[in-house]
């Protein structure tokens, strides 16, 4: 006979076992994306510096990524570094970045590989330090024969870029078929040039430190996502909390735009 018990994927703690067991496995997202913030105010309320903050993060992207692979997230992507940060933030808060990618990337290699996970990026990776390229081509190479989930991280991202840049490869593309002349653009033509070609749309978007707004991520992909917003600062996000925003996104009914209930359907019938 089978338990709530007998369902619960084996490394999970028991505070993770305990939301787990009102899941619908059946149900869970296919795709998840995260925006992590809050790092430089868990620092800045511990009278640290914001890197204090940005190291902290590591460990929860650990315990997040662990998590959702062992309850069967095919895909997850997390926003790690926009191009705006790129851009804007001091150049030592930058380098120190780039150097906590590179170690990040060579300490977490072996875990991925025992939780079968593959990794891939998404962003202007051209545009980062050619030593970084090379650790992540590494990373990336080390982990290609993985068959379970497939973690992105958004690297120098930018959604208006990613749309940028996919009208750009239409147009080569166009222009080495026939000439643009015979162009067709339609949603699936855009979709086959973004960044994100190879993942289904996100399902649920999770937010950390209570910020509501999408920060120029996936704008075109969260078309019909799900928003979860929760107050946890990300140094402070463990698994714990991802099962619980899809705990949040289970008790929702997904439209895209429609109308599922025959008894809607016919109030609004009677309202037109």
């Amino acid at each position: 006979m089978t338990t709530l018990h007998d369902k619960v994927p084996k490394g999970l703690n028991h505070k993770e076992a305990d939301v787990y067991r009102h899941l619908d496995p059946a149900r869970l997202p296919k795709h998840i994306a995260i925006i992590m913030d809050g790092n430089g105010r868990w620092a800045r309320r511990r009278h640290m510096p914001r890197v204090a903050g940005h190291r902290a993060g590591v460990a929860a992207v650990r315990s997040t990524v662990e998590t959702a692979a062992r309850v069967h997230i095919p895909a997850l992507t997390l926003y790690a570094f926009s191009e705006e940060n790129w851009k804007k933030r001091p150049e030592t808060e930058v380098s120190f970045l780039m150097s906590l990618l590179s170690r990040y990337l060579k300490a977490e290699v072996p875990t991925l590989n025992e939780n079968n996970i593959r990794l891939e990026y998404i962003g202007r990776q051209h545009e980062l330090p050619r030593a970084v390229q090379e650790r992540m081509r590494w990373a990336r190479e080390a982990t290609a024969h993985n068959t379970g989930m497939v973690l992105t991280l958004a690297l120098n991202y930018s959604a208006r870029s990613e749309l940028v840049d996919a009208f750009q490869s239409m147009l080569r593309a166009a222009s080495q078929n026939g000439g643009i002349e015979h162009l067709k653009i339609n949603e699936d033509t855009v979709s086959q040039h973004l960044y994100t070609k190879h993942l289904p749309d996100p399902d649920l978007v999770v937010r950390t430190s209570g910020e509501m707004r999408l920060s120029n991520f996936l704008l075109w992909q969260l078309a019909y996502a799900e928003i979860y917003v929760t107050p946890t600062l990300w140094p402070d996000f463990r698994g714990v909390h991802l099962l619980e925003g899809i705990a949040e996104y289970q008790k929702r009914e997904r439209r895209y735009g429609g109308l599922n209930h025959p008894e809607s359907r016919a109030a609004e019938i009677v309202k037109a």
